[in-house]
């Protein structure tokens, strides 16, 4: 059992899939939360009011993260309500799945400010309250394996997610100096909204699930322990690492 007592956490994209399963981990343990999210207010609500039901203070904003502006007032707004914070995880992401020839400059850019830009400017927001409140803190950026191989219709998402590592090695370089520790998770196939267009293919998903040496598909519970390790004062010396959560299915050639 790791513990969050009197951590103050943010999470972007926490009223879905992995951030949510994430943000209620967080919570569970005793973390306060502010998640970040772009629709759908009825499943925020959902997610506040389970956390809460821990006894820890939790909040919800409301934010289009297609515009590095708002994203960096998203941080403003998470800071103001819980004053310093110990735990960011960016998560938020989108994956419109689209063939090459007809992605344009309007929808890979905004992949690109969802999944990249907007994570540099929160973290670099968040990163300074750490330090001005010499917090040592911890940083998890939600990857993916599409980092590492490719997909027929993800050639802007797996674009993005191999520029998160990068940015990843990075921070984890100029944070380590202050103590503050910065991971990536990358997870596999898992069931969320994200694919569930794309795995409503019965042919397709039984395919993926073979691929994973487990037999099935991840689900966002999956993803809770790995992140909250990195995320915990239990990990005392990983930093700069990637970790892949994907049930063995990079290593599946047959």
């Amino acid at each position: 059992m790791l513990d969050f007592r009197g951590k103050n956490a943010v999470i972007t994209g926490g009223s879905r899939g992995i951030g949510r399963a994430i943000s209620l981990g967080l919570a569970r343990q005793g973390a306060n939360i502010v998640i970040s999210y772009a629709s759908h207010d009825s499943e925020a609500d959902e997610v506040i009011e389970a956390a809460q039901k821990y006894g820890v203070n939790a909040y919800k904003i409301k934010v289009d993260q297609s515009d590095p502006y708002e994203s960096i007032k998203f941080a403003e707004g998470a800071i103001s309500a819980l004053g310093k914070v110990h735990v960011l995880v960016d998560n938020a992401g989108i994956c419109p799945f689209e063939d090459f020839f007809r992605i344009s400059v309007g929808l890979f850019e905004k992949v690109w400010k969802v999944n990249v830009e907007s994570h540099y400017f929160i973290t670099q927001r968040i990163a300074k309250n750490m330090i001005e409140n010499g917090i040592k803190g911890r940083i998890l950026l939600i990857s993916s394996i599409s980092a590492h191989v490719g997909g027929e219709f993800q050639t802007h998402y797996t674009t993005t997610k191999s520029a998160l590592n990068g940015f990843m090695h990075s921070i984890a370089i100029v944070l380590g100096k202050y103590g503050i520790l910065v991971n990536s998770l990358e997870p596999g196939t898992i069931l969320t909204d994200i694919n569930k267009e794309d795995l409503s293919n019965e042919e397709k998903r039984e395919y993926m699930e073979r691929r994973t040496v487990v037999g099935r598909l991840g689900l966002p519970e999956d993803m809770v322990a790995p992140a909250l390790f990195l995320l915990s004062d239990d990990n005392t010396y990983v930093t700069g690492t990637e970790l892949l959560a994907d049930g063995g299915m990079l290593i599946n050639l047959q």
